[in-house]
């Protein structure tokens, strides 16, 4: 008969019994979540203060602009400035839409913006379904050519782009101020990348039902880059209605001009600028632009985030 002589364990090895505290480990402490939130929310006061900062830095040259454009033009020219106006009235309005052929130079700027994002909706995602879903001889080539076209600052194109404009006779005229900017590197880009994240299967399952490549196009592709069109339109849209240099040249009579071309030209004078006409104008002239992104944001933001995303 053996005896067992081996050590026993202090204490039990089963399960610890009902109302006994759990035993502890040790090298490890216990932190409450209420703690760790905390501590979280108090690391991050500086990020806070500095989206406030930036957030007053960015918001505040156009709530100057609003505020001015009710303000008289010695008022204007005081120094030390005010903030509120101290007699706010509605006299650069009413001299802007009276001085100005306000509805000319409006309808002019929305036909200009709304073909020159409509051209870029169509034909940048045509050629970037292209050069992301298609094989054909060249691709490599004409995907560097719009790279390096990207890279490409406007002004060095400026001069040769007008004279293409005066030989073909479109000096002075409306298609003038918008056939030039029909398409856009960046908006092939942005849509070439957006289309490579989506499924080539769809495509293949559009081929075995018949489709040729212009109803997969728009029956397939067209309707889930929604995020990408919103943001090409908005950008593009924003770019063309903002444009100044180009109008200025190509516009040649009072009857082509466009809201930013004939707002410089009318509050300047020959020896000083009306800063209360001007104010009115660039505060009109802005509410187009806010209109648009509030009614895309959503689909803007979406296209900013998920652009070139697998």
């Amino acid at each position: 008969m053996s005896v067992d002589t081996a050590p026993k364990p202090a204490g039990p090895v089963g399960p610890a019994a009902p109302g006994a505290p759990a035993p502890s480990r040790p090298g490890r402490t216990s932190r409450t979540g209420s703690g760790m939130v905390g501590s979280s929310q108090g690391s991050r006061w500086w990020l806070y203060l500095l989206l406030t900062v930036a957030l007053v830095a960015v918001i505040a040259p156009f709530a100057w602009m609003v505020l001015g454009s009710f303000k008289g033009e010695g008022e204007l020219r005081q120094v030390p400035p005010t903030w509120l106006p101290e007699s706010a009235s509605l006299d650069n309005y009413t001299q802007l839409f009276s001085k100005l052929n306000f509805g000319q130079y409006f309808t002019n700027s929305i036909v200009v913006a709304v073909v020159v994002t409509a051209g870029n909706l169509i034909f940048c995602s045509m050629l970037g379904y292209a050069l992301a879903m298609l094989d054909f001889k060249g691709k490599k080539v004409i995907f560097t050519a719009v790279m390096g076209t990207l890279m490409i600052p406007g002004v060095v194109t400026f001069v040769p782009l007008f004279v293409l404009v005066a030989n073909a006779g479109l000096i002075d005229t409306i298609p003038g101020l918008f056939l030039p900017f029909l398409v856009s590197p960046f908006g092939v880009f942005l849509m070439r990348q957006f289309i490579l994240g989506l499924p080539k299967d769809l495509l293949d399952a559009g081929r075995v039902d018949g489709a040729g490549e212009l109803r997969i196009f728009f029956r397939i592709i067209l309707p889930l880059c929604g995020p990408a069109l919103a943001t090409l339109g908005i950008l593009t849209f924003l770019g063309s209605w903002n444009n100044f240099l180009w109008p200025l040249v190509v516009a040649q009579s009072e009857d082509r001009y466009t809201l930013p071309v004939a707002l410089a030209l009318y509050s300047t004078g020959q020896n000083s600028t009306n800063y209360g006409l001007l104010l009115a104008g660039a505060t009109v002239v802005i509410i187009p632009i806010l209109v648009v992104f509030l009614i895309f944001q959503k689909r803007f933001i979406e296209g900013i985030a998920t652009t070139g995303l697998k």
